[in-house]
């Protein structure tokens, strides 16, 4: 009887949750899709099962805004999602100027994955739900959003005993310690508890004691103080009997060294794998940008310590990023730091360290394209202040104010069978460079937007004037304007100079074209001559926020169309 009104209960409260979320019982906030067809928990992580079917589910409820296909296979052979996300009723998807997102290239940095299902969700919830600006976004634009592009160690992460940065690899087996064996001796969970946190044993000569403010946090002695504790690393056993512990794990190559600009081998870079493209999944990304030349923007996710980064990634490189492209790049980065709290704008190589073959590189480098790596997650959310950012001693008050002590594993003894009595205890996995589940939809929201405004400010053309002039004998002379409204041309300068894509091209229809030309100077009627081919007047290059004015000699017709086609500039059509 008692199981019974149990049971009843259950049932009237279950009922009355399924009415409260109803759309006539909820006021939405502003700024968020007030009753999305795909509900989505924003405050947790998922594994690759779960993304797989967030994107399916997008697709299925929106089949006029998302497209699911696979880029390819990972080593393991999962499949390389990527949704494609447009107006389909406003325009081909490849012929809108378009912008690339990925995350978790680096496996342990699994929240790009959640912020690059996070935009595709927003983008497509409101417009659901009527937002004007989102319905005119994706009528203008494309994306192509790969959630994750590290399957496989991703669900390593997830569902193995791993500490915050391990591993940052993917899963071909390398043998790190050149003993003939691979991953023999990784890290092992010798409480069982599903996380790999710290050993330490009490030590005579040991040069660090326990914090008098906070006895989980170990600190170093300073001077001829006398300390109380040796450090021993993570929780692990030497399972291959060679004197060390740990040494040889997963992986241990580096996905964002492989890519084929300014690439150098291991020696040089490490973590670099055997050549350019040698990892089956970059080579896939590859394959698919190549296949899609009106991708005009991109933005990928990795952690941490906010930063908005763009290239050059070494020195040696530096001359490829040449001052307009760099004014682009500063507009858009400076506007990140307005959007994104306690973010800075950095240049990779100046303000980090030296990346030879990392995938923005080659993004801008290989295919012209503007492209950011946001580094996700600061200390500066913890308390909303920029004093101690990251600091250690900021990690632990933060765990004790706002999470409740839920992100530490208190010490406690293990009798281990080389070091003997020691304790483990440290942060679990999912803190110090993961988002806290109330932070994490806040900062995806925010690195969304920054990307909105990314791909807004790809190329908007249109064309604007059309002048007919008679000039007798049978001839008109037809003058139009081509104008870029938004900030990002239909070629940088790297393009240009390397001629990466092939130049925009403005048609004339509606008569016999004698002549075409591109017109430097209306006022003065100075104008290049376009001596082959001259109804279809080819443009290296659309500034950003200006214009070109083309000229046709055309012989009979009064009705005249102007109709542009630029790769990354997208379409555009007019009559007189």
């Amino acid at each position: 009887m008692r199981k019974n009104i149990i049971l009843l209960t259950a049932m009237i409260l279950f009922v009355g949750t399924l009415k409260a979320q109803k759309a006539e019982n909820i006021l939405a906030a502003v700024g968020t899709p007030p009753n999305p067809k795909v509900q989505v928990s924003w405050n947790r992580y998922n594994d690759y099962a779960a993304i797989t079917d967030i994107c399916k589910r997008l697709a299925a409820a929106h089949p006029n805004l998302v497209k699911i296909e696979s880029m390819g296979k990972s080593f393991q052979g999962k499949d390389l999602w990527v949704m494609t996300i447009t107006d389909t009723k406003v325009g081909n998807a490849d012929k809108k100027p378009a912008m690339y997102i990925d995350g978790n290239i680096h496996s342990n940095e699994i929240q790009g994955s959640e912020f690059a299902l996070y935009t595709a969700w927003y983008l497509v919830e409101m417009y659901a739900a009527g937002n004007q600006s989102i319905m005119s976004l994706l009528a203008d634009k494309t994306f192509y959003i790969a959630p994750t592009i590290n399957p496989d160690a991703r669900d390593n992460f997830i569902h193995q005993a791993n500490t915050p940065n391990s591993p940052r690899t993917g899963l071909i087996p390398i043998d790190n310690d050149r003993d003939g064996a691979t991953n023999e001796d990784g890290f092992d969970d010798l409480d069982g508890d599903g996380q790999i946190v710290m050993m330490r044993r009490k030590s005579a000569t040991g040069r660090f004691k326990v914090d008098p403010t906070d006895n989980r946090r170990m600190i170093m002695v300073s001077g001829e103080e006398k300390g109380e504790y040796e450090l021993l690393g993570s929780e692990g056993l030497d399972n291959d009997g060679d004197g060390f512990v740990n040494e040889d794990g997963e992986g241990a190559y580096d996905p964002n060294r492989d890519w084929g600009w300014n690439w150098q081998p291991n020696y040089i870079q490490n973590g670099a794998y055997k050549y350019p493209f040698s990892l089956p999944e970059n080579r896939s990304i590859v394959d698919f940008v190549m296949k899609h030349p009106n991708i005009a923007a991109a933005q990928s996710y990795h952690n941490n310590g906010g930063m908005i980064l763009r290239g050059p990634g070494a020195i040696e490189d530096v001359d490829t990023y040449n001052a307009l492209d760099i004014r682009v790049y500063d507009a858009l980065g400076k506007k990140g730091e307005e959007m994104l709290p306690g973010y800075r704008y950095l240049v990779v190589y100046k303000d980090l360290y030296s990346v030879f073959g990392g995938e923005l590189d080659w993004f801008y480098g290989g295919r012209g394209i503007y492209t950011f790596s946001n580094e996700l997650w600061t200390g500066y959310s913890m308390y909303n202040k920029a004093n101690g950012e990251d600091s250690q001693a900021q990690l632990y008050t933060f765990d004790k104010d706002l999470l409740m002590k839920d992100a530490f594993v208190d010490w406690h003894t293990f009798k281990h069978p080389t070091y003997g009595d020691v304790e483990i205890g440290g942060f679990k996995k999912t803190y110090t460079r993961l988002h806290p589940g109330f932070l994490l939809e806040s900062d995806a929201h925010r690195n969304m937007a920054f990307s909105v405004f990314h791909a807004y400010n790809t190329p908007k053309l249109t064309v604007g004037e059309i002048e007919v002039k008679d000039l007798g004998s049978g001839l008109k002379q037809v003058t139009a304007i081509v104008n870029n409204e938004r900030m990002i041309p239909t070629h940088s300068s790297q393009d240009v100079k390397n001629n990466i894509e092939i130049p925009d091209m403005i048609s004339l229809t509606g008569g016999d074209v004698v002549a075409g030309m591109i017109v430097t100077n209306r006022d003065m009627n100075f104008t290049e001559e376009q001596k082959l081919d001259p109804t279809n007047i080819r443009v290296q290059n659309i500034a950003g926020n200006s214009f070109v004015t083309v000229r046709w000699i055309v012989k009979g017709g009064s009705k005249f169309t102007v109709n542009v086609n630029s790769k990354k500039g997208g379409l555009a059509s007019k009559s007189n």
